[in-house]
């Protein structure tokens, strides 16, 4: 069967949310994405289950994974993310996967609570289509990537800029890998992306991310919010 990668960080105060900090406090930031890692967990383990993935949590760093591990889910493989960069650490992520025998593989961030299960299932089906299917990030990165196979150097790329995802199609491409991209999503990277959220929440009650929505609503960050065009 195939994996579901998910990429995530000790919430320690200045490592998490540093774009958010200030207005908030550096404790603050790192609460708030404690919040959405534990939700992007518990809807991670659900959409594995649903889609027959093994659910594995890559971390950065490595000191202090045992506390993640048990925050994760039942069922949840806890592995050490193994590289100098990010993007690195991602391809020995997808590697590893395929090593053991898993295809296809997704991989997603912890910065994106609110993404639905029916995205993770589409990234799925589009690889009938495309070796490489991405879900493009208002801002021109992206949350979240499906691959039939380790494509070298996919990864390969600027991170956290707003080229990030053409990069990435680009490296694709170059490799006569054909790319499928989804509907765009949002990231929570600023505290101008909270609109985003308070956007969707208007949209629908039924937002996978009940611990971050609560925090929000118990330390009124709704307020740093500029209005969604």
């Amino acid at each position: 069967g195939g994996a579901l990668l998910v990429f995530g960080k000790i919430p320690r105060p200045g490592l998490v949310k540093t774009r958010m900090t200030p207005p908030l406090a550096p404790e603050q930031a790192a609460a708030l994405y404690a919040c959405m890692l534990d939700d992007v967990l518990e809807q991670s383990a659900s959409a594995a289950a649903r889609l027959d993935l093994l659910p594995v949590l890559a971390v950065h760093p490595w000191e202090g994974a045992e506390s993640l591990a048990a925050r994760a889910p039942a069922g949840f493989r806890v592995v050490a993310q193994q590289g100098s960069d990010l993007g690195a650490r991602m391809d020995h992520a997808v590697a590893e996967a395929a090593a053991a025998g898993h295809a296809p593989i997704l991989l997603r961030g912890s910065d994106s609570p609110a993404l639905p299960i029916s995205m993770m299932a589409a990234a799925l089906d589009a690889l009938a289509e495309a070796s490489v299917v991405v879900c493009p990030d208002l801002d021109g990165g992206y949350n979240l990537v499906s691959v039939r196979a380790p494509i070298t150097g996919l990864f390969r790329h600027t991170m956290s800029v707003h080229t990030s995802l053409d990069e990435l199609c680009l490296n694709a491409e170059q490799r006569c890998q054909p790319v499928r991209r989804l509907p765009p999503h949002f990231d929570l990277d600023t505290v101008a992306d909270l609109a985003q959220l308070a956007k969707a929440r208007a949209a629908t009650d039924t937002l996978p991310c009940p611990r971050t929505l609560r925090f929000c609503d118990e330390n009124d960050l709704w307020r740093h919010a500029r209005p969604a065009p």
